[in-house]
């Protein structure tokens, strides 16, 4: 609930009582804390490095103005796999990320991925825009605004254009364009 209220969620449920709440709020804000510093424990680098990866995803989810559960589950997962988190790290991660996107996408989204590619190792980009694109097709279809989001991350990366039409094509198959195409032909 604390996390949802923080950072704009949906309503799940009614509202606890106010006793309720505040015995589950001091036990989220105690498992917040706990995971904030376990993250602390980690390197600057690696903080960084995680921070902005679980940004770019965020924001390559948010290019079509809505972030799936589908979306948001994949990025956890990429918190685990590719930083090494905790699932309940991963979580908190993706939280701060999509709401950082949501709220300062415009403002942030080039810096952060710039940083990145200044930061990072050609594998870590390709990596991280391969993500981005699998995060688009999570539920099953990249839309246009994802493609052109998609594109744009993959410049800032320092890809040059042909290389990121090669990771896309990897993902044709969700483009909602070429399904598109497979039903109008179908029909």
């Amino acid at each position: 609930m604390v996390l949802r209220s923080l950072f704009g969620g949906g309503k799940s449920s009614p509202e606890p009582t106010a006793s309720a709440q505040s015995g589950q709020a001091a036990g989220e804000s105690e498992s917040i804390r706990r995971i904030a510093s376990e993250m602390e424990a980690l390197p600057l680098d690696e903080r960084r490095y995680i921070a902005s990866f679980a940004y770019v995803l965020a924001r390559a989810a948010h290019a079509d103005l809505e972030i799936s559960r589908a979306e948001l589950d994949y990025i956890e997962q990429a918190g685990v796999k590719v930083g090494r988190l905790s699932n309940a790290q991963a979580v908190l991660v993706v939280e701060m990320a999509r709401n950082m996107a949501e709220l300062y996408g415009a403002t942030d989204d080039y810096v952060v991925t710039r940083q990145f590619a200044q930061n990072s190792t050609r594998e870590q980009r390709e990596t991280l825009l391969r993500t981005a694109f699998a995060v688009g097709a999570a539920d099953d279809t990249i839309t246009a605004a994802e493609v052109a989001e998609l594109n744009q991350i993959g410049k800032e990366l320092r890809f040059r254009a042909d290389e990121v039409d090669a990771i896309r094509d990897e993902f044709r198959d969700q483009l909602a364009a070429i399904q598109a195409m497979r039903r109008a032909r179908g029909a």
